[in-house]
């Protein structure tokens, strides 16, 4: 019987469940120290003076270590601008100045109490109107002496961390001539992860090699950031896995292993632990970006859109990790659901003195998903045309290409993914039973399944059971627990029980591209499917020797081989594993695994670092929410996802990383916000950020539409992230439609709320 399609239990469940599963935090041993951080009391200034004498003095401290004590090196994902302590002077509320190793860590945050530091603050860049002004403070004067990692410089000055620009005369030209002009300003602000384990990581160095444990999304990243750090060879760094307590994003990029492993070399080598407690981890947290985007768009009398610009201000914060990519997803996104004509896209990300923003779930596509659907909209009103008749009327269809000029084969299924919402909501009958108080909200988008290479080595062990060798992990979403677990088990017609799956060790494993964009299943699946198609090979050549047949003749049917016809022919994998074992050797074979180039236009647009949109799927969204006048709250009483998945592998999977998903977007749409005042957050515990209860959040109606993808593992696609791109652009919708006024903002507080509808009654 096949796996695929079936809802199988994750392997990792039992030990989540009970308690057995270790986490980084978990790490003890009878030589541990404990490590904690010196960070910056304020968001710019300059260091006039680090005395550590005193903390240095206090029983239990081992080591005191500061920016005179560790390479005079900068790291970073793509551009090369983050020193592991502030040499002079600081950009950021948080920013590392000093570590301290200790016996306990009630030593240890005594003894960075007792750093006596003098500062000079000094004007704060706090926010990105700030940044852009003329004659600006620069957040990094020194910025031209930054090396990008990949040794290819792209467009950045000033303030300016990142551009992109793809523009074109005819936008003007499609103004002058406009009958109807649209437009609208956007803002979304930051939204904390809010995993439930915070940031930690055990660093140990020994025998001229840092080895770091952590729970982590891309432990290849963090080996390759620390040895830019510490100046070395990144195979003098191995990076083992530990279970992950939640990421979404935020544990892509480094956090605290570069500390823990130079704490460790200078502390003589025992393991020094480091754990950020909440408010730590909100301070310095990579959230997702703040951003502003403006749009305007010219269309004739008819409604047919003749051109668009669109700027969008992405907010960086102090550094960039990987944000330098996210201008070229904006101008994916800008032409990937909804036919846009001539458009000029300008996408900027822009330095503040503010904690570096990064990945989370979805990234720039929330926020940009909100503004075009808003903007939608805006125009059917104008136009005085149904929502989402004016949507279909504007969608993209299979053939049609991105701005980039990737081809979109299989765009159609936009369409499909209206007609399957309709026949679980007809939108005419949900307008004309609309109770007062309540919207409704549309909307459709496109997403990526993120590419980046991996790799898979399966051995057949001597009980006949398989193992899976990756550096691939699981961030929560089940995809190697479920997903490239049942993907294996298929190959070889096994019960997932009989597949055992390492934790990653860069050492052991070969590259992986971590746990983001909805990759795991699609191409770890697909490395896994191709080292299974290797194995299987050499095991019919061992079985075509016991068996006295030709290799062309056998088959595998539930973990045995036989000759095809005769079932009495079966011979046990176990029975097979151990005959090689003593004869040729142990069976075993590796796979790879990276989405092939797509083709497009390099010349479309400048600062592009993100190329191509690889391996889309395609959605629609509904949301109804209902308006409390009184108070200003809003409940989402109904939510409807119809989703493209290339193909399901574990149904409660798919439908777990959905209702997950509209979960967090929902929490962004109407409650989440790290607010900034004076460069400074003033959300610092997770009793001061709001997030949503289970009260909060309906059921969300799940519709899948399978369409296998011909390199994937078996046809799937990524399915983790795409669901939250939608749920604010749809939740927005609905909230504008309840009280006829337009929300343009993100999160719509009930505050925003009641100040629409008094606004509206005055208007009266």
């Amino acid at each position: 019987m096949s796996l695929l399609g079936e809802s199988l239990v994750r392997t990792d469940a039992m030990g989540k469940l009970t308690g057995e599963a270790r986490y980084t935090v978990d790490y003890e041993g009878k030589d541990l120290l404990h490590g904690s951080l010196l960070r910056s009391p304020v968001p710019a200034g300059r260091i006039k003076a680090l005395d550590t004498t005193l903390a240095e003095s206090l029983p239990g401290v081992r080591c005191v270590v500061t920016a005179m004590d560790v390479p005079d090196t900068r790291a970073g994902w793509v551009l090369r601008e983050q020193a592991l302590f502030a040499r002079e002077q600081v950009r950021y509320e948080g920013e590392p100045i000093a570590g301290v190793v200790a016996d306990t860590p009630e030593r240890a945050e005594a003894a960075v109490a007792a750093i006596e530091l003098d500062m000079a603050e000094t004007e704060a860049v706090g926010d990105m109107e700030t940044a852009l002004a003329e004659n600006a403070p620069l957040v990094h004067p020194e910025w031209q002496s930054y090396q990008p990692a990949s040794g290819e410089d792209y467009p950045r000055y000033g303030n300016i961390a990142s551009e992109l620009v793809a523009d074109s005369d005819a936008v003007d030209v499609a103004f002058e001539n406009a009958d109807l002009i649209v437009e609208d300003e956007f803002t979304s602000n930051r939204q904390y992860q809010a995993y439930i384990e915070p940031k930690s990581a055990v660093g140990i160095y020994r025998d001229g090699r840092y080895i770091i444990h952590t729970g982590h999304q891309y432990p290849f990243n963090v080996r390759d950031r620390v040895a830019q750090y510490l100046d070395i060879r990144p195979s003098q760094v191995r990076v083992i896995g530990h279970a992950i307590g939640g990421g979404f994003g935020a544990k892509l990029d480094t956090g605290l292993e570069p500390y823990a492993a130079i704490l460790s070399k200078l502390a003589g080598g025992r393991p020094v632990k480091l754990v950020n407690n909440r408010s730590e981890d909100m301070l310095t947290c990579p959230s997702r970006e703040n951003a502003i985007i403006k749009i305007r768009s010219a269309l004739d009398r008819r409604g047919n859109l003749l051109g668009r610009e669109l700027i969008c201000h992405m907010d960086n914060g102090a550094y960039s990790g990987e944000m330098a990519f996210m201008p070229s997803v904006i101008f994916h996104l800008a032409g990937s659901v909804y036919k846009v004509g001539n458009i000029r896209v300008i996408a900027r990300l822009v330095y503040t003195n503010t904690a570096p923003t990064g990945a989370m779930r979805g990234v720039s596509g929330v926020y940009f998903c909100a503004m075009q659907e808003r903007h939608m909209d805006h125009i059917a009103d104008k136009l005085g045309v149904d929502r989402r008749e004016y949507r279909l009327n504007n969608l993209v269809k299979s053939g049609d290409a991105l701005l980039n000029g990737q081809v979109l084969n299989d765009a159609d299924l936009l369409r499909k993914g209206f007609e399957k919402m309709e026949e679980t909501a007809p939108w005419s009958q949900l307008n004309k039973n609309k109770k007062t108080w309540h919207g409704i909200g549309i909307g459709a988008g496109t997403w990526i399944t993120n590419s980046m290479p991996g790799s898979v080595q399966l051995k057949l062990n001597e009980d006949g059971s398989v193992t899976v060798v990756t550096a691939a992990n699981d961030n929560g979403s089940g995809a190697v627990s479920m997903g490239v677990t049942q993907i294996v088990a298929e190959h070889f017609g096994l019960s997932a029980d009989d597949i055992i799956v390492t934790m990653p060790d860069t050492d052991v494993a070969g590259y992986d591209g971590g746990s983001q964009g909805s990759r795991t299943t699609h191409i770890v699946g697909r490395a896994a499917g191709i080292a299974a198609d290797e194995l299987k090979r050499m095991i019919y050549d061992v079985a075509s020797g016991l068996l006295e047949a030709n290799r062309d003749d056998l088959e595998m049917i539930n973990g045995k081989v036989g000759v095809v016809g005769y079932p009495d022919s079966r011979i046990p994998l176990e029975n097979i594993a151990m005959a090689a074992t003593w004869s040729r050797g142990p069976l075993s074979a590796s796979g790879s695994y990276t989405t092939e180039p797509v083709p497009y236009n390099p010349g479309c647009a400048s600062g592009m670092l993100f190329p191509y949109f690889p391996t889309p799927t395609y959605h629609v969204h509904l949301a109804e929410v209902e308006v409390n006048p009184v108070t200003g709250n809003v409940r989402v009483v109904r939510y409807i996802v119809v989703q493209e998945v290339g193909r399901v592998i574990n149904p409660t999977g798919v439908r777990g990383q959905i209702q997950g998903a509209v979960a967090q977007g929902i929490g962004h749409a109407l409650y989440e916000s790290l607010r900034i005042r004076d460069s400074r957050y003033l959300e610092r515990s997770l009793e001061a950020y709001r997030l949503p209860l289970a009260v909060d959040i309906p059921e969300v109606e799940v519709i899948t539409m399978e369409h296998p993808h011909p390199l994937g593992p078996f046809g799937a696609k990524g399915v983790g992230e795409p669901a939250i791109i939608l749920a604010p652009a749809t939740i927005a919708c609905a909230v504008s439609d309840a009280i006829g006024k337009p929300f343009n903002r993100i999160p719509i507080t009930p505050e925003d709320v009641l100040e629409a509808i008094i606004e509206k009654e005055k208007q009266r």
